[in-house]
């Protein structure tokens, strides 16, 4: 069954959501860090790119040793990025200009200076004593298990005090909560409570898989094949499977609570999914309407780059769940640029184009990185330039995450680009002046133009916007597919995702009408479709 051209429900798959990074977006006061006035600031110029969804990252009560994602207070903001004062500004110009604003909500760990954790690792008959993951050591002190922190090293952390060892699946200082305990969950629900009434319009559910354990705490078995997806090969985390301290069952039944609380706002969610089988997980948290409205994976945010790796990566998801929502993002606050990841040292602005084009011709909802509507490479930064715990810790092997934080070049011409009157937290590349926004704005051919335009040109297509897609078998390097729509002729997608001309047989396209307007330079000739280098052909099939 196709989906339907005049289904005006759901109004999320048709979106496209920008993530803002707050540190690094816009300083507004001229302390070197970005802040929510700054995201105020350059509204217009969010809204001006087209998209409908502006995902803010964590901007709490924070000590900062994971920059925000170790939040100390759910409801409040970090003086380093304003007062409540300020986001609540933020709303109300967002919506003034048509934009929904979706914060991140960080559950499964809170920092080890939140009130929570200082009382309850008082004792172990407090109030809040079974509010975080408390276990006893071996007979031999070691820990009760062989659980894995992503950031190195075990999961557990001994405690002097009440003799026990606390879960951490990130850093030491962010000890993971017991969502088991009924009152865990009543607490961060009236968390997102308190921001919905301040306006938010939706949550990205940070780590979601994350928010319950195992409670026998069984060893998990060695992984069939190391799991280099979510974390880089030098990290042992990947050499287990993670089937206990991750993706258990229960979450399903939380998750579910979280939707009740978001449909009473009309208000919608996206959860990151780092799951071993990411697609399972995110079809179980998206079907039926009852938990999550989408999800994405590190699936394509990885180092592969192909035609097959795109087709197998959605068929999979599409195959499992019908109803679910995808979205499928390239590039993210947690790994390396798409345009150096993928595009390689030097990346060509047809390149940015390119993947720009194909992941908002994908079935699903986009999320864009702030950045990629410059085009912007991944920076490369010395040792004594990160900040990231990561980079800090598997350094050389793995530079962490800092060289896709770093601030964006608004204006080539002043000093620190335009982002703060000091030195920022993060440097700016030289090499990013020549992307610098106020630059590409005397450029129609530049990046930022064409995002403007793709944008507009996609909200004119509604085989993008709801179409169910079908993929066609093509020989590497070409990616082509079929976005079909009940009462809209089916749409006929091609691209070729090499820096090399190709000519391909689609007998489809035989009698096809080329569409205009998306900028992607192909042509077609009987059955066959001409692709220059990272060239792309959008037709209309004509009804038989």
């Amino acid at each position: 069954m196709k989906n339907t051209l005049n289904d005006t429900s759901e109004w999320w798959r048709e979106a496209v959501i920008y993530q803002v990074y707050p540190r690094s977006f816009k300083d507004s006061n001229g302390d070197g860090i970005g802040d929510l006035r700054g995201i105020t600031e350059k509204l217009d110029y969010i809204a001006d790119l087209g998209v409908d969804i502006v995902w803010i990252s964590p901007f709490f009560t924070s000590p900062m040793k994971d920059f925000g994602y170790d939040v100390a207070d759910y409801c409040n903001v970090d003086p380093l990025f304003g007062r409540l004062e300020d986001f609540d500004e933020l709303v109300e110009r967002a919506h003034q200009l048509g934009l929904k604003i979706m914060i991140d909500q960080v559950l499964s760990h809170t920092s080890d200076i939140h009130p929570w954790f200082i009382e309850s690792r008082l004792n172990r008959d407090n109030p809040k004593a079974n509010w975080y993951v408390w276990a006893d050591p071996k007979p031999d002190g070691t820990p009760p298990n062989n659980w894995l922190s992503i950031f190195g090293g075990s999961a557990w952390q001994w405690d002097t005090r009440r003799r026990q060892y606390y879960l951490h699946n990130f850093l030491t200082s962010q000890p993971d909560m017991n969502f088991h305990h009924p009152e865990v969950q009543a607490a961060h629900l009236a968390n997102m409570r308190f921001w919905l009434d301040r306006g938010v319009d939706g949550f990205r559910m940070d780590a979601c898989i994350y928010h319950f354990h195992d409670q026998a705490l069984r060893d998990n078995p060695v992984a069939a094949k190391q799991n280099t997806v979510n974390v880089a090969a030098s990290n042992p985390y990947g050499m287990q499977a993670h089937i206990y301290d991750n993706s258990r069952p229960e979450n399903l039944a939380f998750l579910e609570k979280v939707r009740c609380l978001l449909d009473e706002y009309h208000a919608i969610s996206i959860g990151e999914i780092g799951a071993d089988d990411a697609l399972e997980v995110m079809a179980q948290y998206t079907e039926g309407g009852r938990r999550l409205h989408m999800a994405y994976s590190f699936n394509l945010l990885t180092a592969e780059f192909s035609a097959a790796h795109f087709r197998r990566q959605v068929e999979s998801f599409e195959a499992r769940v019908k109803d679910g929502g995808a979205s499928w993002s390239v590039g993210n606050h947690d790994v390396m640029r798409v345009l150096t990841r993928w595009g390689g040292a030097e990346p060509k602005p047809a390149f940015a184009k390119l993947i720009l084009t194909l992941q908002l011709a994908l079935k699903g909802t986009p999320c864009l990185y702030q950045g990629d509507e410059l085009g912007l490479p991944e920076a490369q930064l010395s040792y004594e330039d990160l900040q990231d715990p990561v980079g800090l810790t598997f350094w050389p092997e793995s530079k962490g995450r800092d060289g896709c934080r770093t601030p964006i070049p608004w204006n080539a011409s002043e000093e620190f680009a335009g982002f703060s009157g000091c030195k920022p937290w993060l440097p700016i590349p030289a090499a990013h002046l020549a992307f610098a926004a106020n630059q590409q704005e005397k450029d129609v051919d530049s990046v930022l133009h064409f995002t403007r335009r793709i944008m507009r040109w996609r909200k004119t297509i509604p085989q993008l916007l709801r179409g169910d897609i079908q993929f066609f078998d093509l020989p590497e390097p070409i990616l082509g597919f079929s976005r079909e729509l009940e009462g809209a002729p089916d749409l006929v997608v091609a691209f070729n995702l090499s820096d090399r001309p190709v000519r391909v047989e689609l007998p489809i396209v035989r009698d096809a009408i080329a569409l205009s307007g998306h900028g992607l330079s192909g042509q077609k000739e009987d059955g066959h479709l001409y692709l220059p280098a990272y060239g792309g052909w959008f037709g209309i099939k004509r009804s038989t």
